[in-house]
């Protein structure tokens, strides 16, 4: 299935882009290992302003957080493409996770930068969140994806880790109250609720465990009060307008529920369900584990 041409808001985003950040490029003295990262003559590409990276080479660019004090210059090197291809839904990223994006973001100082810079790249988020509220859900996820790029839900993660904050992402969903959107926080749900119900952020995050409980804090209130409305509109399944529910009662309350959808119910004496170690720290378990299958399945 063909992609969707790009909205207008979002085209007009990406051609400020470009000529914010024409004729940047990576500072002399970045560098990198040649026997990991790549060779001499991809370093070399870096430097040279406005040459087209091959895919691979902007993937392996991106996703290194070794530049140290050239990461900036980095960043601005390669932005316009970068964010034309996250635009275009063709940026793969370690279980389609866009922490990793969001994180090439934030170890920048994008937000102190010249005012004409982080304006552009603030209103590509902006544009790049809109077009991911306004593309349409269909059945099957794999096609969604091809066609609209990654769900929603993914792309706000991307938002909140480049910027360090939930605020304007949500209430720019909350906006948008019609079908579509709603559709999006179903899927949302649906992928959130097994972690916000072990009381942990839904994604891996670099922020200090402080700011991600407040950051869980904040979309477990929002869902709390913007999600059970919507979900019903488009005849979201029960077990989610449970699950949302569930969020807002705690300890034994949430665990001891009827519609705890969870087995083993966790031990009051021990806390949350327990969590695991994963690749960007704690993590909790997959609702595919044996161990956290909703009651009554194999």
């Amino acid at each position: 299935m063909d992609a969707r041409p790009l909205p207008p808001r979002l085209t007009h985003a990406l051609d400020q882009l470009a000529l914010v950040f024409r004729g940047m490029t990576a500072p002399d003295h970045a560098d990198q290992c040649t026997c990991h990262w790549g060779s001499e003559e991809e370093l070399a590409l870096l430097k040279v302003p406005d040459v087209e990276l091959d895919p691979d080479l902007l993937r392996r660019t991106w996703q290194t957080v070794g530049w140290l004090d050239a990461h900036d210059g980095v960043l601005r090197r390669i932005l316009p493409q970068l964010c034309r291809a996250l635009a275009e839904g063709t940026v793969e990223t370690f279980l389609d996770s866009y922490d990793e994006v969001g994180r090439c973001f934030a170890v920048s100082t994008w937000q102190q930068w010249p005012a004409a810079q982080r304006d552009a790249i603030r209103e590509f988020l902006h544009a790049w969140w809109e077009q991911a509220l306004t593309a349409p859900e269909t059945d099957s996820e794999t096609d969604s994806e091809a066609a609209h790029g990654p769900p929603a839900h993914a792309v706000l993660v991307g938002c909140v880790e480049a910027t360090g904050t939930l605020t304007p992402w949500l209430a720019a969903w909350e906006d948008r109250d019609d079908d579509i959107s709603a559709r999006h926080l179903a899927r949302a749900v649906e992928h959130w609720a097994y972690d916000l119900l072990c009381d942990v952020l839904p994604w891996p995050t670099w922020a200090e465990d402080e700011e991600a409980e407040a950051l869980r804090a904040e979309l477990t209130g929002w869902l709390l009060r913007c999600a059970p409305p919507r979900l019903r509109r488009v005849h979201a399944p029960d077990t989610l307008l449970h699950q949302v529910r569930l969020m807002g009662l705690t300890g034994l309350a949430r665990w001891e529920d009827p519609h705890w959808p969870y087995t083993p119910s966790p031990d009051p004496s021990q806390g949350p369900l327990p969590a695991r170690p994963g690749p960007y720290g704690t993590m909790t378990p997959s609702p595919t584990d044996p161990a956290a299958r909703p009651a009554g399945e194999p």
